[in-house]
C-alpha cells in the first residue's frame, strides 16, 4: 500500500529516528508487564500506547493517508517495519500488526465500497481486530486448496460450516475472513474457494479454545484460536471479491504478508544481537576476562552479523521488486527471504540465549518469549520445505527442458 505523496529521504529518515525512539524510549520499558499478560490487564497500558503512536504520527505507516496512514512506500515501510520489530509490542501499538495488515490490504483491494464502510474503517482506526481462518486441522496447511470448509448459497445469504484452527487474534477480534469452499465441482482446485466476511459474534461461530503454543495459551491479539462455524449465516454480499477466487486472494494476501514478516523478523534479529553484544561485553568470567573475549563467543557475534545484514538486503530488494514490477516478479525473491530470514531469526535468537546462559531461558529479557513465538517462522505462511521445492524447480526448469 503505498500513498499518493512522494517521501524524501529526509523525511524518511526524521520517521525512522522518531520510531526508533519510540519504541525504545517509550515502549521497551513496559515489555516486562506486557509479556506477562495476561490480555485483560495489559490492554489499559496498550490502548495508552497506541494513543502516544497517534500522536506521533506513526500510526497505520502503510495505510494511505486517506485511510488515517502515513502511505509510506513499500521499502520506507519495510525499514520502518524493522524498527518496529524491535519489541513484541511494536508493530501492535502502531496499528500494524498481523493479522489485521493482511486483511486491510485484501479489503481495500478487493473489497466494495459497503464492506470497507463496515468493516475497512473500524479497523484502520483501530477501533477493532480482525482473524483470518484458513488452516485446518484435518489438512496439511501447507496445502491451501485442500479445504473441507463449506458455504453453501441459500437465497441471499451463504451458510458455513467448517473446523479452522491457529485463527490468530480471534479471541476478542470483531471480523472474521473465512476462507471457505463455494464451488466443490470446478475443474480447478484452485477456483474452488472464496473468501467471506464474518462479522463477531455470530450464531454458530464458536471458538474451542485458545491453543497452547509452547506453553501459551495466549488471548486478544496474541492468541491462536481452534474455531467452529455450524450453520453461521452471513448475508450474500458478505462475499469478499468474486466466488472461486479464494486461492488467488489468498496468494494476493500472503505475498506482502511474507515481506512484513520477514521486516519484523530483522528487528527482532537486531534486538538480539544488541542483548548478545552487551551480555558478552559485560559477564565478566574472571579477573579481566569476559564472555566477549571467547572466540567462540565471538564467531556467533560475527555470523550473526553477517547473517542480519544478508538478511536486511535481501528484504529490501524483495520489497523494492515488488513495489517496482509487481507481486509476480518478486515471486522467488519472497520465497529466499522467507526460507533464509526465518531460519536466521531462528539462530540468531539461538546464539543470544546461549551467551546469556540461565538468564536467557528466564522472562527477564524477551529472548525466551521470542524464542517461543517465532519457531513458528519457518512453519507458517509456507514452510521452509515449500519454498525450497519452489526454488528448486525454478532453478531446474531450464536445465530439464534445454534452453539453459
Amino acid at each position: 500500500m503505498s500513498g499518493a505523496r512522494a517521501w524524501t529521504d529526509g523525511e524518511v529518515e526524521a520517521l525512522l529516528a522518531e520510531t526508533r525512539r519510540f519504541v525504545r524510549e517509550e515502549v521497551v520499558p513496559h515489555e516486562t508487564t506486557l509479556l506477562a499478560g495476561p490480555w485483560a490487564a495489559i490492554t489499559p497500558t496498550l490502548d495508552a500506547l497506541r494513543a502516544r503512536a497517534r500522536v506521533l504520527g506513526l500510526w497505520a505507516p502503510y495505510l494511505p493517508e486517506s485511510l488515517g496512514g502515513r502511505g509510506l512506500p513499500l521499502v520506507a515501510w519495510a525499514r520502518m517495519s524493522e524498527a518496529l520489530g524491535w519489541t513484541p509490542f511494536g508493530h501492535y501499538v502502531c496499528n500494524a500488526q498481523a493479522p489485521d495488515v493482511g486483511n486491510m490490504e485484501l479489503l481495500l483491494q478487493f473489497g466494495t465500497d459497503a464492506q470497507r464502510e463496515r468493516f475497512l474503517s473500524p479497523l484502520t482506526t483501530g477501533a477493532a481486530r480482525s482473524c483470518f481462518a484458513m488452516t485446518e486441522p484435518e489438512h496439511a496447511g501447507s496445502n491451501p486448496v485442500w479445504l473441507s470448509t463449506r458455504a453453501v448459497r441459500e437465497g441471499d445469504a451463504w451458510v458455513l460450516d467448517g473446523h479452522k484452527w491457529f485463527t490468530s487474534s480471534a479471541d476478542g477480534a470483531s471480523l472474521a475472513v473465512v476462507m471457505a469452499v463455494t464451488d466443490p465441482d470446478a475443474a480447478s482446485p484452485y477456483a474452488r474457494a472464496s473468501m467471506l466476511l464474518v462479522p463477531l459474534p455470530t450464531p454458530g461461530f464458536s471458538i474451542v479454545r485458545n491453543i497452547s503454543v509452547m506453553g501459551e495459551a495466549g488471548g486478544g491479539w496474541a492468541s491462536h484460536a481452534e474455531v467452529r462455524l455450524e450453520g453461521v449465516r452471513v448475508p450474500a454480499e458478505n462475499l469478499l471479491g468474486p466466488a472461486g477466487r479464494g486461492f488467488a486472494l489468498a496468494q494476493e494476501r500472503l505475498g506482502p504478508g511474507r515481506i512484513h514478516h520477514c521486516m519484523r523478523w530483522i528487528g527482532i534479529c537486531e534486538r538480539a544481537f544488541d542483548l548478545m553484544c552487551r551480555r558478552a561485553a559485560t559477564r565478566a568470567l574472571g579477573p579481566g576476562e569476559t564472555l566477549a573475549d571467547q572466540q567462540q563467543v565471538q564467531m556467533w557475534i560475527a555470523d550473526s552479523r553477517i547473517a542480519i545484514h544478508a538478511s536486511r538486503l535481501m528484504v529490501l530488494d524483495a520489497a523494492h521488486t515488488m513495489a517496482t514490477r509487481g507481486q509476480e516478479a518478486a515471486r522467488e525473491a519472497i520465497a529466499y527471504i522467507k526460507v533464509f530470514v526465518a531460519n536466521t531469526v531462528q539462530q540468531v535468537l539461538d546464539r543470544a540465549i546461549q551467551v546469556h546462559g540461565a538468564l536467557g531461558m528466564t522472562d527477564d529479557t524477551p529472548l525466551a518469549w521470542w524464542y517461543r513465538h517465532e519457531r513458528a517462522a519457518r512453519i507458517y505462511d509456507g514452510a521452509d520445505e515449500v519454498h525450497r521445492t519452489v526454488i528448486a524447480r525454478r532453478a531446474l526448469r531450464p536445465y530439464r527442458d534445454g534452453t539453459s
